[in-house]
Order: C-alpha cells, then structure tokens, then sequence
C-alpha cells in the first residue's frame, strides 16, 4: 500500500471482497450448506458439491483489524472472560459472533453447518474452532497434518488424503449432496493459474527499485482466503500482474528513490499498513518481500511455485498443505528465507515478534541470528501484534527501524 490513489487492481479488489461475503449470505440464506474453515484447509475441495459455501474467520478477523474495528471486537470477547494474551483473531472472531456480527464490515459471517480446523498452521485453531463446537452444537472436523522438518514424506500426504476422504464423506452425510471429483479438478486448475500470476506480481520485487511492496501483498492474498477454485481469482490475480507490468514499463514505482530493500518476517500488521509503508517511504525504505505472502502456492523449504499436474487435484491439495511457513522446522525456514534473500537483493530483515501468533514467532531470535552471523544480513526485532493495535507502538518500532537503515547505511561506507 502507499499514498498514491488505488489502482485499478485495488479497486478491483475492494469490489470482489465485498461481493464475495455479500454472496456468502445470500447463498447461506438461501440454504446453501455452510462450513468455516482454517486457511490452511483446501478450499477447492468444496466446488466439487453443488452448494457448499465456505468462509474464513481468519481472514474475516483480518478484516476487522484492517478496517480498525479491531481492539473494539478483540474486548468484547475479553468481557467473555477471554484472555488478552490469546490471539487477537481468535478474539475478534469470538467476539463479532458473540453479537451478531454488530461491527463487522460484512456483517459477521453466517452461521455454519460444519466447523473444519487443522493442527499444522496453528495449535490454537483446534481450541478456538471448539469454542464455536460447544456455543453454536456444530460438527467440528479436524484435519490432522504432520509438522514437517524435512519435505512432505509419502506416508504423511497418503494420511493427509486419507482425512481429505473422511471429510467428503462427512460433507456428503451432513449435506445430502455428492462429491463431483471433476468440479474439484476445474476448482483445482482456477487456483493453480491464478497462482502463477500471483507468483508473476510477486516476482517485480526482483527489480530495483522494486516494483511493488510487501504491503501491496499483504493486502491483494485476500482472494487466496476467501476465493479460491474460482474464476474470478484467475481473473483479479491476472489484472494484478498486467497492471503492475505495465506500471514499470511506465516507470511507476511505489518507492522511486529506493535505497533500503527490507524483507518483513510474520503475518501483516493489518492495522498499520498505510502509516507504516508511507514512512519508510518517507525514508526510502521499501520492504519488497514478506515471508508471510512469498509461501503462497509453495512448498516447504521453498518460495517457488508447486505445478499442479492436471490430475488428482487431492494430491495436490495434500502436498501443498505445508504451503505456509509455522509448520516448517528450523532449517525449512532459514533455506526458504535466504533464497529469497539473495534472490530480491536484500539489505536487511524485519523479524516481526507477533504477540498473537506463537508458532509463526517462536523461532525468530534463532532465524534472526542465523541470517545475521551465517550470512551477515542486518536484521532487528520488532514487536507487534497483526490485529490488535492496542499492542503496537510507533515510537519503539521505527526507532528500531532506523536503527537498521543506520547500520545497512555504515556497512556500505567506504
């Protein structure tokens, strides 16, 4: 994001987003069978029934704190005698249900008939999808996927595909309809392309001065939350990635006098986007590439694309569960990491300490060092929590912001 008016992709965006969660309720109402899941889950397995409609509380929350609704959803769960140390989506989430939605931006999500979490993206998921289980009488699925610390074993995808049947087949229980293994394949295809023009966008942070920024990412993944297997995702990733082409063939770029190339570790600041990408800009600072928005479509170890084959779209489902970084040990991390270090050119690493998300922040101070002492890249970090701004402060994150460009400027001089 930047100062400058919305492209067209931007606008674009706005437009989708709200259609999508105004057809959610539409459909809901108009008995369509309705399931919440993780991020992480595979949408596309849900255009193979005729009327199955999916949302994301994740991403909803995200939206929340986007919009600045945040802290007032995050205390209403509080008020329920939930924790201020719990993580603030969980907490927006339960608190928008508790009411009815009463502050969402798209009047919170309609009930489900089917709760589906899983145990590789974040522990938490399990606790806070139970809570739903429990106040709403809903079926809770959990999809149990191996941690990995080394690429997905042969035996871990076949148990993954062995959960992925067991859910068609409580889809089908719970909502008379069957599964039709071509419409998943059709689903399949539209994200696997949309994909590639999402990795085309990314890759114009390769220029210098970059063609986009982190920020710009972090804010155009929504169709990936919210609308995968869809034409329509095809579509808005293909007009990203032509308006960004031409916009550098017009020499446009969102930070022209470019001198700091930063690489940004953990989920968005949602609630800090505009502020704190105009004020590196002010400081001619850019950061290019998020770890957070580079994992889509990969697998682990890795920020390149994983090619679906045309065939069992389960399969590919399965291999690309481990697609986002809190599943990944150690090692996956720091060779993904500096891969795409060396590949955008970077001059030093935001390692964002997120008070919310424990599995993405918990080995920060070992990547931190490994980046610093292996492969001498200058990096801090920052505290910050990604939908609660009640625990971020401006002052002590761009001190330390400065700090950084200070040392990236005394490691050039002569």
């Amino acid at each position: 994001m930047s100062t400058a008016p919305k492209t067209s992709a931007g606008r674009h965006l706005t437009k989708i987003i709200g259609e999508t969660y105004m057809d959610l309720h539409t459909r809901a109402s108009q008995g369509a069978f309705v399931v919440w899941i993780a991020i992480n889950v595979p949408a596309e397995l849900f255009s193979g029934f005729d009327n199955v409609v999916y949302s994301v509380p994740e991403s909803h929350a995200a939206l929340n704190a986007g919009k600045g609704v945040g802290p007032v959803q995050c205390e209403k769960a509080e008020k329920l005698g939930y924790s201020i140390d719990l993580c603030s989506y969980a907490r927006i989430d339960i608190g928008s249900v508790s009411d009815g939605g009463k502050d969402s931006p798209t009047f919170g999500l309609p009930k489900p008939h089917l709760l589906i979490s899983n145990t590789n993206n974040c522990s938490l998921l399990v606790k806070w999808f139970e809570v739903h289980h429990r106040e709403m009488g809903v079926p809770h699925f959990i999809l149990d996927v191996p941690f990995c610390y080394e690429p997905q074993k042969e035996k871990d995808r076949q148990y993954i595909l062995a959960q992925f049947h067991d859910l068609i087949r409580t889809i089908e229980a719970l909502s008379g309809q069957k599964f039709d293994m071509e419409k998943a394949v059709r689903a399949t295809e539209h994200t696997a392309e949309g994909i590639i023009h999402w990795k085309k966008f990314l890759n114009f942070a390769e220029l210098r001065p970059s063609g986009i920024t982190a920020f710009d990412s972090f804010v155009q993944m929504a169709p990936f939350l919210i609308m995968r297997g869809t034409e329509k995702f095809v579509a808005h990733y293909k007009l990203l990635a032509e308006e960004t082409a031409r916009r550098v063939e017009d020499g446009i770029f969102p930070v022209p006098d470019e001198n700091y190339r930063l690489f940004w570790d953990n989920i968005a600041p949602w609630h800090q986007l505009r502020d704190m990408s105009a004020t590196l800009a002010a400081h001619r600072a850019n950061i290019v590439g998020a770890t957070y928005t580079f994992c889509i479509g990969t697998v682990e170890g890795s920020f390149d694309r994983y090619e679906y084959d045309g065939k069992d779209p389960l399969e590919y489902m399965a291999r690309t569960q481990n697609s986002y970084v809190c599943p990944h040990g150690m090692s996956l991390r720091s060779q993904a990491m500096i891969e795409a270090v060396k590949r955008l050119d970077i001059d030093g690493i935001v390692f964002a300490s997120n008070r919310s998300c424990k599995p993405y922040s918990v080995t920060q101070m070992d990547q931190q060092r490994i980046m610093s002492e292996k492969w001498g890249i200058p990096a801090i970090m920052i505290d910050v929590d990604h939908a609660d701004a009640r625990k971020y402060s401006k002052e002590s994150t761009f001190t330390r912001l400065e700090a950084l460009l200070e040392t990236i400027e005394s490691r050039r001089a002569p």
